[in-house]
């Protein structure tokens, strides 16, 4: 299992665009910057951010404790604080803290959060917080004061009521004072002010950057996005501050233009580029870096030891940013890097190959690296749940399968899965046609549901599944959707003469009485089964088979049509003299005869076809 979170360290190449940022934020050299890293939900903006910190952690000597950062993430506050308020104070706080660790600018840290703690009471603008932060005596001390008062008065004040005023009276002290009061004419527009003026003295004083990274903007409510873009805005463009905001920039016009009811697109775009400098998308993926991507997280759940695997991602980045020269990241690259893999781990790398170009091509995924560990993660629980219950599945094949439940339209999976359930040996042989040209390079037209490019591109990869058994794959995967075989909607009875059928087709005759007490429903899932196991079948004289299915004729014969429509449809060459003999008593007969005399049959099956009818 991979877990689904940022990290810092790089499996896609992006480091040379944090590096990029870093140096940005280096070269500004105290001035003011505001940076915003813009790509899809799940696109790597987190893992970016987290880059951009390391790297500017990592700087020469000398550069790197220039640097306080503060990470912030909005999503976290949604629902239980205002993210406004909530980003003054853990900017402010970390401050704080850095200025004890310093020993410089102590003071001012300590008048930058008594300000900021004074404007979110402000913003209240009620209660008792709200007037003490004002210099104020808190409403419900005064009447809890007033009525000891009274009794005091009237001489019906006990010790412990003197006692409580003594408390009480320490508490609105102990409150007042541990906000700063602000001077009489104060207001919320000259306290920003001064929180701006004192944020930047603070920086001056201690002789450092603050670096904000701000993460997950994109994931809250609008309310929640446009509180915290007020938030930084309150410290934007003041010396000695970079501002590092990971987005979707579309989510953020959204927010903009939801909050601001009315506002046309342009003005929308204008409040985004204010806020926003130097705006830098997230690159994304193509085949290269998928494949590279997905094997390097294979070998990040290897055997291999923390140094091997080290070693190879840094290899692994090296060559990605070779790719324009024609360079591939492939399993033969991944074998010349390390000369003893184990052999889970290249079988993996072979997956990776073969899935890496729809993973990239696929609209559902489109190179998302969230999306794509979300997809191996899955193949991981089905492969645990295969091997818990003993189910024999191959994994190359059920990556496959769970490829095609993902991207696929859910009405060619349905149909896909209603081939494996009706078929006696789980095998979709429809597929072996469309397979062959796909693998073959040839032409493919495909009607609904199955006119997609990707599954053209999805039947060309390996395994081929026509002749695979694919109900272990289904049965691990049933929480997508249930596996219900014929035999599930059969009685005891019904699935008695099934396994007879099927493991003793030579003896159907002797179970006739048998099935044709049987209902029609049931005789019907008979005849699925009996023709499924009949499609292994390469030569058609009188195979044991179709003693099974002339049984189940002789007790329904509704459905002889079913078994002349299956007889119609195999290849001339498996048609043989035996054969016409032994159904030319069926009343069907006579029409797939003519079927026969009028096609490519060999032509002793033709006399065959002649001669019975003389008789």
């Amino acid at each position: 299992m991979w877990a689904d979170n940022d990290t810092n360290r790089d499996f896609l190449n992006f480091t040379g665009v944090s590096d990029t940022v870093a140096e940005i934020i280096v070269q500004a050299q105290g001035r003011p910057i505001s940076i915003g890293v813009s790509g899809a939900w799940g696109s790597g903006k987190s893992s970016m951010i987290r880059l951009v910190r390391n790297a500017l952690e990592q700087r020469p000597e000398g550069q790197t404790g220039k640097f306080v950062f503060v990470e912030f993430n909005a999503w976290l506050y949604q629902g239980y604080d205002d993210a406004r308020a909530a980003l003054l104070e853990v900017i402010a706080g970390t401050l704080r803290s850095e200025a004890d660790t310093r020993k410089t600018g102590v003071d001012k840290t300590v008048e930058l959060l008594k300000r900021v703690d004074w404007l979110r009471i402000a913003k209240a603008g009620i209660g008792t917080a709200a007037s003490v932060a004002l210099g104020g005596v808190p409403p419900g001390l005064i009447g809890e004061i007033f009525e000891l008062g009274k009794k005091a008065v009237s001489g019906n004040l006990s010790a412990a009521d003197a006692k409580t005023v003594a408390s009480d009276a320490l508490q609105v002290a102990e409150a007042a004072s541990g906000f700063l009061k602000p001077h009489s004419d104060t207001s919320p527009p000259k306290e920003i002010h001064a929180i701006r003026k004192c944020f930047e003295e603070a920086l001056r004083e201690m002789g450092v950057t603050l670096v904000v990274l701000i993460d997950d903007l994109d994931r809250c409510l609008p309310e929640t996005t446009i509180s915290t873009l007020e938030a930084i805005r309150l410290f934007l463009f003041l010396q000695n501050t970079a501002f590092v905001i990971a987005a979707d920039d579309a989510m953020i016009r959204h927010a903009v233009k939801k909050h601001f009811d009315g506002v046309d697109d342009a003005l929308v775009t204008s409040y985004f580029d204010k806020l926003i400098q130097v705006p830098i998308r997230v690159p994304p993926l193509g085949t290269q870096e998928v494949r590279a991507y997905l094997m390097l997280l294979f070998v990040e759940n290897s055997s291999l030891s923390k140094e091997d695997k080290e070693a190879i991602r840094k290899r692994v980045c090296e060559q990605l940013s070779q790719t324009w020269r024609g360079r591939r990241v492939d399993r033969a690259f991944m074998q010349t890097i390390h000369s003893n893999l184990p052999q889970d781990l290249v079988a993996r790398l072979d997956a990776a190959d073969r899935l890496a170009p729809l993973m990239t091509s696929a609209s559902q995924i489109a190179g998302n690296p969230r999306l794509i560990k979300r997809v191996l993660n899955a193949l991981s629980i089905r492969m645990a749940i295969s091997k818990a219950h003993g189910v024999g599945v191959d994994e190359a094949a059920l990556a496959k399968v769970l490829l095609f439940e993902r991207c696929a339209a859910p009405a060619a999976y349905s149909k896909l899965t209603q081939a494996v359930t009706s078929d006696g040996g789980g095998r979709p042989s429809f597929l072996k046609p469309w397979e062959d040209k796909a693998r073959g390079g040839e032409e493919l037209k495909l009607e609904i549901p199955w006119d997609d490019p990707f599954v053209t591109e999805w039947l060309a990869i390996d395994p081929p599944l026509a002749d695979m058994d694919l109900r272990g794959i289904l049965y691990v995967g049933r929480e997508h959707a249930p596996l219900i075989l014929p035999e599930d909607r059969l009685s005891s009875e019904g699935a008695d003469l099934l396994t007879a059928l099927l493991e003793n087709p030579d003896m159907a005759g002797s179970i006739g009485d048998r099935l044709v007490k049987l209902p029609r429903t049931e005789t019907a899932i008979l005849m699925d089964r009996v023709l499924g196991k009949a499609l292994q079948e390469q030569s058609w004289g009188t195979p044991a088979i179709l003693e099974a299915a002339l049984a189940v004729t002789d007790a329904d014969p509704a459905l002889g049509s079913r078994l002349a429509a299956f007889l119609r449809e195999r290849p001339s060459s498996q048609i043989t003299p035996s054969l016409i003999p032994k159904i030319a008593d069926q009343t069907w007969s006579r029409e797939l005869f003519s079927h026969w005399q009028g096609a490519s049959v060999a032509s002793n099956v033709k006399r065959a076809i002649t001669a019975q009818g003389k008789r």
